[in-house]
């Protein structure tokens, strides 16, 4: 017997089926491939079109039939919508190639600038081209390939060269189409930008502080951390959406940039409408002041506009830079400022005992989101603008993401307000803060003894690019801290299932019932397994994960290579030390201070006899290929995928230098976003190469073919 519930509507009727107990595979099969095109249409009207045509009640009715029959018959379509729940796990993101590099843009701040660069067009192509203007949009660059109709695979940016595979994270994304629709390529590549829209944004920060979790800084780091999480079903719940800006591939139905999306909006693609072609200056500055104005009352951020030429033959003409294609450039924004009261300045210690001042503010809302700090990175900062309590302070956003104060209103200021004091004692322990010589920070010399110290030392060790104790965090390292449990590094080692298995923290919020949370069974495993695993962390990772003040990841495996084992590391004296390539007379005298302290040498020692590395292995001490060698390169600006520490550790690795300057003994400049001016012209002046991030790694990736 066959049961169904009947919706009708004007146009159509839905006959949602409730049992059936006779039905066959072939049937089964029948009915999933009619449930799933039917869910795609709807979900196509509903966060596309936003013209949904049934109650979200009906749609959720409809795909749970849909996921019982999948699971009930083991049979589930490529584009099935049930992928847009979530489930699948990705333990390690592969690495795929893109098809063509993925560039950057080159960035403008003024009209003027973008008047040089439309004559620079006009120049190279003999002739008045149509530029099309698109919002810039502030998320994660992600590029989708489609093979008959359906998504083949996602990659994000990457290094530009390559990409990580996100796919299945991809998929749980309403507005991203699993099947397309129409007339389209049978192969095809189209880009655009994932976002996190504020709605979003706002729910997933009011979950963590219910979580006592850190927050998202802004809705782009939101974005890309959902992107990597491991859990697709978690993925999912973040909310993402997508507009997508460049198609590429043979066969494309139009000859130009502005056809092309169009075509691909009738595909199921969320191509914007606010797109506009332009022929003049005019029409290109209107298009820019009407977005900057009318950002603010978007439902997701974008930090300029990109100015592209629409004509494929004339993008051919006007060709790349090392790093940007000639034929688009973005025109950024201007930081907007806005202005706000002062209510105090607390002071924070880090893992290395530095004190940072935070002027804590009015709230107020800046570029999207609402500002409560701001950084006033230290006292010679604070005593340069003279501040006081309730002075009416300037705050925009440093590259659009972290708050500065840029001045005070003094004309405002109250006659009895306070001035703004650096502390002479350190606010967590007590100890009188010290500032060395030419040095712009204060700090707390109880590193032994002063809690966030302590915490923020054993986060740095847990960390990813350290001993990477994946089941630890920020949060267990608090409770482990605060049960006593744990003081050093060397004993996270002692823990043993009985100590973690039950462990409680109480989770106190202003103005919320205190709620208790506690480790169980299956995270005390997952630490201990975790902390099995960090025993084959290489010795120079274990050196980066010490937290020696100035000793980064770059210096650590220089000191490692140089060294060999953690004993001839700690014998060294600062004469030996400078005499390492590249280490300063500032790094080795950390270097011997961090030795001469008895306890820290009494944690080396349980270390070693927890069995983490203390010597350079073999194989490591071996290098790679020394395919740099003899070869110095400068590196500049902001990178897509690595830092400019881990471009430099790459020189290094490979037997390259890394040079602070450019001479006529540099033979590379590595040059990401925003690189220096001056650089960039004695680089040109020198006649120096500049590659690009994506150059540089192929340079390097010869060794690994």
């Amino acid at each position: 017997m066959v049961l169904f519930t009947k919706f009708e509507r004007k146009d159509y009727t839905i006959f949602v089926e409730l049992r059936d107990k006779t039905m066959n595979r072939e049937k089964a099969i029948e009915k999933i491939k009619a449930l799933t095109s039917n869910l795609n249409r709807h979900n196509y009207l509903y966060y596309v079109k936003a013209m949904p045509e049934i109650p979200d009640q009906e749609f959720d009715m409809l795909l749970k039939e849909l996921e019982k029959l999948e699971k009930e018959y083991d049979f589930r379509l490529p584009d099935s919508p049930t992928f847009r729940v979530g489930g699948d796990l990705t333990k390690d993101f592969e690495t795929r190639k893109h098809g063509t590099p993925m560039l950057s843009l080159g960035n403008t701040y003024s009209e003027g600038e973008l008047i040089d660069f439309l004559k620079r067009v006009e120049k190279n192509i003999s002739t008045t081209p149509e530029f099309v203007c698109e919002l810039k949009y502030d998320g994660v660059a992600i590029s989708l390939t489609y093979e008959n109709g359906i998504l083949d695979h996602a990659l994000t940016r990457g290094d530009g060269i390559q990409g990580d595979d996100v796919t299945m994270n991809v998929k749980t994304i309403k507005s991203i189409p699993l099947r397309l629709q129409g007339n389209f390529p049978e192969s095809f590549e189209i880009r655009g930008e994932i976002i996190m829209p504020h709605s979003s944004f706002n729910r997933l920060n009011e979950e963590r502080t219910t979580q006592g979790l850190q927050l998202f800084a802004n809705p782009r780091n939101a974005a890309a951390g959902s992107l990597k999480m491991q859990d697709s079903a978690e993925v999912a719940k973040r909310g993402l959406d997508c507009f997508l800006y460049f198609v590429q591939g043979e066969n494309l139905p139009g000859d130009n940039h502005y056809d092309n999306l169009r075509a691909a909006a009738t595909w199921g693609f969320n191509v914007p409408n606010t797109i506009s072609r332009c022929k003049t200056i005019e029409e290109i500055m209107e298009f820019i002041n009407l977005w900057d104005q009318g950002r603010h009352e978007l439902e997701y951020d974008i930090d300029g506009v990109v100015i592209k030429v629409n004509d494929y033959q004339q993008q051919k003409l006007l060709g790349f830079t090392a790093k940007t294609p000639r034929w688009a450039i973005a025109y950024k924004f201007k930081a907007e400022q806005v202005s706000t009261i002062l209510d105090s300045v607390s002071f924070q210690v880090g893992r290395t005992g530095s004190i940072t001042p935070v002027a804590n503010l009015k709230p107020v809302l800046l570029a999207g989101t609402t500002v409560k700090r701001a950084s006033l990175h230290n006292m010679d900062f604070i005593e340069s603008f003279n501040l006081h309590l309730s002075d009416r302070v300037f705050v925009e956003k440093g590259g659009e993401i972290i708050p500065k104060i840029v001045g005070v209103d003094t004309a405002t200021r109250k006659d009895n307000a306070e001035r703004v004091t650096f502390p002479e004692l350190c606010p967590e322990c007590k100890t009188p803060l010290t500032r060395k010589e030419g040095e712009a920070n204060h700090y707390c010399p109880n590193e032994e003894g002063c809690p966030p110290q302590i915490k923020g030392k054993l986060e740095h060790f847990i960390s990813r690019k350290a001993m990477n104790i994946e089941s630890l965090g920020e949060g267990k390292i608090e409770m482990l801290f605060d049960s006593g449990l744990v003081r050093n590094a060397a004993d996270l080692y002692d823990l043993t299932f009985d100590k973690l298995n039950g462990l409680e923290k109480t989770i106190i919020h202003d103005g919320k019932e205190p709620r208790k949370v506690s480790l169980r069974e299956k995270s005390a495993n997952a630490i201990l397994e975790s902390l099995e695993k960090s025993r084959k962390v290489p010795f120079a990772r274990v050196l980066y994960a010490l937290g020696i003040r100035y000793v980064g990841e770059t210096v650590a495996r220089k000191l490692a290579v140089h060294y060999k084992t953690m004993d001839a590391l700690k014998m060294a004296t600062i004469m030996e030390l400078i005499l390492v390539d590249e280490i300063g007379e500032r790094i080795a005298e950390s270097v011997t201070d961090w030795f001469s302290n008895a306890e820290h040498l009494e944690i080396i020692e349980r270390l070693k006899n927890h069995g983490i590395q203390m010597e350079l292995l073999s194989e490591e001490s071996s290098e790679e290929e020394n395919i740099l060698e003899g070869k110095t390169f400068v590196v500049s600006g902001v990178f897509t995928h690595f830092s400019r520490d881990e471009i430099k550790e790459a020189i290094i690795k490979f037997g390259g230098k890394s040079a602070g300057s450019i001479s006529g003994n540099t033979d590379f400049v590595v040059a990401g976003e925003k690189m220096g001016p001056s650089k960039f012209e004695k680089a040109n002046k020198l006649g120096i190469p500049i590659i690009s991030e994506g150059e540089f790694l192929e340079m390097i990736r010869k060794t690994e073919d």
